[in-house]
């Protein structure tokens, strides 16, 4: 009889991980273009220095969010998640546990950087809090909350807000800095985000008492992938600060208007991550190898279809696109090209680092991230000086395929785990749009 069960609930979980991955990739979809209709609204406004002053202290924003939210949306995922069946009880303790200390380390980073950012350091603790309550969504299994707030709403406020703002600016000389009412333009969304994620956690969460060891036991499991999960938010970003640092400001723009098609892919897979991440670790957890086979390779074969095509359009239209975002950015074709190549083999890898860490192995994890970050640094600080922004592609690219391809061969060595087998066909006869 059990044997008979559980054959309905792999294919329906599929199905649901489908819908929630594609739910994901059409919000990756919407924010990217809202970021590149962003960024090219700056460009288009502002000189290029002036351009490269705001997208350096963007880019420092989200790295300090990465780094102060310590990973607890992760760990609260984890540990709700695994406590379906226990009627979710002593989740709000969680909750809180996880949202304290990182409310505490990012406003000790605004306070470091606010000479840097001004205002803008103001809004990390609210970025902070924002994705710690989406994450507690997607433990109870709900995606909505996460592909309407964060990947809907935020980038499309952004967009509309920095439009407003930089309309109002244009008086001033195009050699003006736009960072600080651009900053402001720029976070304030985030509050809203805030208050609708906290809404939507709000009749999820029962009202249990404080279980003692709730905290022990969060960052007992979250402490190692906090430093993983930090080092992770400075791969994402440190190239633009430090094409900013070495290059200039004016590097700095051409370099992120050059690979800010990047976001769609990297949202694409943090979109099926989402979904995915709390099946895999109920079956991992369970022992059961082949479900989480399954998974894998059903994820990877639905991130190839969707993100391949986006990767080879892109490449062959980077002169013309670079275009939109005045004269001076088509110097960055040969980053698009760098930048297409290396995303089309990072997708054909899957979820590895997902994997990795769903299977338990956070230090692990951890040392791939660390190798990863520092290849990525020292090709930068040996190619930037020379070659600009092409430099830190370059640099970006080597760090982007040990950061998968390590876990790769983990995962094979210890699991015998592929991205791609007997499952990857089966998983596009699904349709995962249909009703469960």
């Amino acid at each position: 009889m059990a044997a008979l069960t559980r054959t309905p609930a792999r294919g329906a979980g599929v199905g649901r991980v489908a819908r929630g991955g594609l739910a994901g990739a059409g919000a990756a979809v919407v924010t990217g273009l809202a970021q590149f209709a962003l960024v090219m609204v700056v460009t288009r406004t502002f000189g290029v220095e002036a351009a490269g002053v705001f997208v350096t202290a963007t880019a420092l924003a989200l790295m300090a969010a990465g780094v102060a939210k310590l990973d607890a949306g992760n760990g609260l995922v984890f540990f709700i998640a695994r406590a379906r069946m226990f009627g979710y009880h002593g989740i709000s303790g969680y909750i809180r546990a996880g949202l304290v200390p990182g409310l505490v380390v990012a406003t000790v980073a605004a306070s470091a950087l606010y000479p840097h950012l001004g205002l803008l350091a103001a809004a990390l603790p609210v970025m902070v809090a924002a994705d710690v309550l989406l994450a507690a969504t997607r433990g109870f299994g709900a995606m909505r909350p996460t592909v309407v707030l964060d990947g809907m709403l935020l980038p499309t406020a952004q967009l509309l807000l920095v439009t407003a703002a930089a309309w109002l600016l244009t008086p001033v000389p195009r050699t003006a800095s736009p960072q600080t009412w651009l900053g402001l333009a720029w976070a304030a969304p985030y509050a809203v985000v805030l208050v609708l994620a906290a809404a939507a956690l709000r009749g999820r969460v029962p009202r249990t008492p404080y279980l003692p060891g709730t905290c022990r036991d969060l960052w007992r499991h979250t402490a190692p992938r906090s430093l993983a999960a930090a080092i992770q938010a400075v791969f994402q970003r440190l190239d633009i600060v430090i094409v900013a640092a070495l290059g200039g400001p004016a590097q700095a723009a051409v370099y992120t208007a050059a690979t800010r098609f990047k976001v769609v892919g990297q949202l694409a897979n943090q979109g099926l991550a989402q979904a995915a991440q709390p099946r895999l670790v109920r079956a991992l957890a369970d022992g059961e190898l082949e479900r989480a086979r399954e998974l894998y390779q059903a994820t990877t074969v639905w991130l190839v279809v969707t993100g391949w095509p986006a990767w080879l359009g892109y490449a062959l239209l980077a002169p013309w696109v670079l275009r939109l975002f005045g004269p001076e950015y088509v110097a960055g074709a040969p980053v698009a090209l760098v930048l297409a190549a290396t995303m089309m083999i990072a997708t054909a890898c899957g979820m590895v680092d997902v994997v990795l860490t769903a299977a338990g192995h956070t230090r692990a994890s951890l040392g791939n991230l660390a190798v990863a970050v520092a290849a990525t640094v020292a090709l930068d600080l040996a190619l930037i000086p020379a070659h600009g922004a092409l430099g830190a592609a370059l640099g970006w690219s080597g760090g982007m395929l040990l950061k998968n391809g390590l876990p790769l061969w983990q995962l094979h060595r210890r699991y015998g785990l592929r991205p791609f087998g007997r499952h990857s066909l089966a998983a596009l006869r699904l349709r995962p749009w249909a009703a469960a």
